[in-house]
């Protein structure tokens, strides 16, 4: 069995002196696991972290073997964002939840290609927040647990939209939810509009919807919570948002 493919880097766990196992999200073959000899050398340590993209060649005798990868440089993010804290979390984040979250060898095209998005968005403080958020939504939506932000629940509505049930994932309008906005979850504005950003306070809202239906649709069923690195970063995200008076961007 052989396959080539792109691939993100999720995670690598250090196997004997010099090879590591690799967890990866491929374009067409889901996320695969497979042995990387030579992984621990200078060159490849200096390439094979989380978040980096890769050209792999998976190999195995049988099709339900770790089997072995080989792989070519492709971009490394890792080291771009050493001096930029809030980016390295967001990529943190976005490795871990996928890889806690995504099935094994069932293809992910639309969240492979989602994360491409969000891995090259982490070059703009005032876009990686709220791509961090859409990317998570679209995760939901490939996972079969897509929310419903298209009308109000309760009237039909598609004006004023505030809020997301927090039992059906459908969105509900300021004048529906007000008896009871206390027990909806906020839906910020640039979820409603395609290629829209919003602030960084409108990022941790977003952070908090997308976080609550993926700890209960598809974390709890498995036993645990959201990842640490996911948790880090809203609360990164929080104190940002805190500290600077709802600025428009989460840089610290």
């Amino acid at each position: 069995m052989e396959w080539t493919d792109d691939a993100i880097i999720l995670s690598l766990r250090r196997h004997g002196e010099s090879s590591a196992v690799v967890s990866l999200l491929t374009r067409d073959h889901g996320r695969h696991v497979g042995l990387v000899r030579g992984a621990r050398s200078r060159r490849a340590r200096g390439f094979l972290q989380p978040g980096s993209v890769i050209r792999a060649v998976w190999r195995a005798r049988l099709a339900d073997h770790l089997g072995t990868v080989s792989w070519e440089p492709g971009v490394q993010r890792a080291s771009e964002l050493l001096e930029h804290p809030a980016r390295l979390a967001a990529l943190a984040s976005a490795c871990a939840v996928a890889e806690a979250a995504l099935p094994e060898r069932e293809p992910q095209a639309a969240v492979f290609a989602g994360m491409l998005a969000l891995l090259a968005s982490l070059a703009d403080d005032a876009v990686w927040p709220s791509a961090a958020v859409k990317w998570e939504l679209g995760l939901l939506q490939a996972l079969g647990y897509g929310l419903d932000l298209s009308a109000c629940a309760a009237t039909g509505s598609c004006d004023d939209l505030v809020y997301v049930s927090p039992r059906s994932g459908r969105a509900v309008s300021r004048v529906a939810g007000a008896p009871y906005h206390d027990r909806l979850l906020a839906l910020p504005p640039f979820l409603l509009a395609p290629g829209a950003t919003g602030t960084a306070a409108d990022a941790v809202a977003g952070l908090a919807l997308t976080g609550y239906f993926l700890e209960r649709n598809v974390f709890r069923m498995r036993g645990h919570g959201l990842p640490a690195a996911r948790l880090r970063l809203l609360d990164r995200l929080r104190r940002a948002t805190s500290s600077q008076g709802d600025a428009p961007t989460a840089a610290s």
